[in-house]
């Protein structure tokens, strides 16, 4: 799987649906980041996710939120 068949604009555009849930990697696409340096966000609590069953998923509005914080943070600084 390419990294273009991950990008959530486009799996919206396959399925008609905007997804909710996101995989690590498509989390890690969104953000123009790696999967590794997704993880190390998401153990540290940075980045927001959810375990379902054995699967961790992130939730399609956390990269957005996670960037905000960034954001306001720097502002502040």
């Amino acid at each position: 799987m390419s990294i273009t068949d991950m990008d959530p604009a486009r799996l919206s555009k396959a399925n008609g649906l905007a997804p909710v849930l996101l995989t690590v990697e498509e989390a890690a696409t969104c953000l123009r980041i790696g999967r590794t340096t997704c993880f190390a966000l998401i153990r540290s609590g940075e980045l927001e996710s959810l375990l379902i069953g054995g699967l961790r998923r992130v939730p399609a509005d956390a990269p957005a939120a996670f960037l905000a914080r960034r954001r306001a943070e720097r502002q502040a600084a």
